[in-house]
């Protein structure tokens, strides 16, 4: 008998009918002779209804009171999927994050989880019983409301899958698995048989929207088999685990985009020590997150020093660093939101050299202009201006083979 974690999505319990399509899954997987934890988010666009209800009322509510609101989201789905599964005949007992004691730091809003109480689960799966468990949410250490966060539940399902020791933590969303790139723009993207935590985690933190990179972080540390699988079709989706050293990895696994890229060059600044401390700690303690950083060799005592910052984050970061380049003594501060991150991933990149090097010819074979590169050990990062993001992504996923080499898998 193995122990099954399964998480839904909104879109997978967005209505009656999908709550007992979901149902209906459970029942299968129960009938296989699994133990059941069903971990679920609300309903399609219920979290934005009710953030929508807290700022008609307060357009500075207070983090605790927003949520011990949203929160109720989840509460909804959790009844209503237990009442279905009474209905097919299946003993379940649904429960609240802070039911389960799912402890949470007290930081509203993004709460990190500390540490997971089980017996209650336990005892539930020892009688036969299938656990329905509200994601996204916990509670601190004095018992308020805390939530994860968007995307949250991938987290709460990882979270519990890790304390309970389970076979598998299957999350079902509106995919059917992760692909070598975004099938809206590349037709011929594959989905990937395997993927490593590694090269998941490295995805979801360039772009790639399939998982909460928290919810990776937690599997991969925990060692929890992770799988994405579609709600709406059968199909063995995707099963991220650990590399496998007996398998030849391909170059390349996959392609992630991030269309949310500003570019700002600070323009002759003096070049000595702290510099780049002074001019980007400001911008720290505004909590604005710098990506990508390039500063030029100095010349006559000034350097130009690049980098990128989430495009919403454009207008303010400018207004900071018009008073600081004054102060600094820099010529002027120059800004382009216009720009794109396109990322090639792949462990493969530790034994097959020359990747950058095909990336950047494919890339300039098409005319693009790489503006930055970021690199580690097994992604390559560039910027490009956004009107060829698109055109870059299937010249990359054409000249690394990506719907060949997903296909062999």
């Amino acid at each position: 008998m193995a122990l099954i974690v399964e998480k839904y999505g909104g879109t997978s319990v967005g209505s009656v009918e999908r709550i007992n399509a979901v149902a209906d899954k459970v029942v299968h997987s129960r009938n296989n002779g699994d133990e059941m934890v069903v971990v679920v988010s609300a309903m399609s666009g219920e979290t934005n209804r009710l953030l929508g209800l807290a700022g008609d009322i307060n357009p500075e509510a207070d983090s605790r009171e927003v949520d011990v609101l949203v929160s109720t989201g989840e509460q909804v789905t959790i009844a209503l999927l237990s009442m279905a599964l009474h209905r097919r005949g299946l003993d379940a007992r649904s429960y609240t994050g802070g039911q389960v004691h799912i402890r949470t730091d007290n930081t509203h809003g993004r709460a990190r989880i500390v540490e997971i109480d089980d017996a209650r689960v336990r005892r539930d799966l020892r009688k036969g019983r299938v656990v329905v468990i509200a994601g996204f949410q916990g509670v601190d250490e004095e018992g308020n409301i805390t939530t994860l966060g968007r995307g949250g539940s991938d987290t709460t399902a990882v979270a519990m899958a890790a304390a309970l020791g389970a076979d598998e933590c299957r999350i079902y969303t509106d995919v059917d698995g992760v692909y070598t790139a975004d099938p809206r723009i590349v037709p011929d993207a594959r989905r990937m048989e395997q993927i490593t935590f590694e090269e998941m985690l490295e995805l979801s933190s360039l772009g790639a929207k399939v998982l909460q990179i928290r919810s990776v972080e937690f599997a991969g540390k925990y060692k929890v088999p992770l799988r994405v699988l579609s709600s709406f079709e059968e199909g063995p989706g995707t099963l991220i685990t650990y590399e496998e050293s007996k398998m030849e990895q391909p170059m390349i696994s996959g392609i992630a985009h991030n269309a949310d890229e500003a570019k700002i060059t600070v323009r002759d600044i003096p070049d000595r020590p702290g510099i780049a401390s002074k001019l980007l700690g400001p911008i720290a303690d505004a909590h604005i997150n710098v990506d990508m950083i390039i500063q030029n060799v100095g010349t006559d005592g000034n350097t130009d020093m690049t980098f990128t910052v989430p495009r919403s984050d454009l207008v303010a970061s400018m207004e900071l660093l018009q008073e600081l380049a004054v102060e600094l003594g820099a010529k002027e501060v120059v800004g382009d939101e216009g720009m794109a991150k396109i990322s090639v991933v792949g462990v493969g990149m530790r034994s097959h050299s020359g990747v950058a090097s095909k990336m950047f010819a494919a890339l300039a074979g098409e005319g693009i202009n790489i503006q930055l590169i970021s690199t580690s050990e097994i992604k390559i990062s560039v910027v490009v201006e956004e009107k060829y993001m698109e055109l870059a992504i299937r010249t990359l996923h054409k000249a690394f083979n990506l719907s060949e080499a997903a296909a062999e898998q």
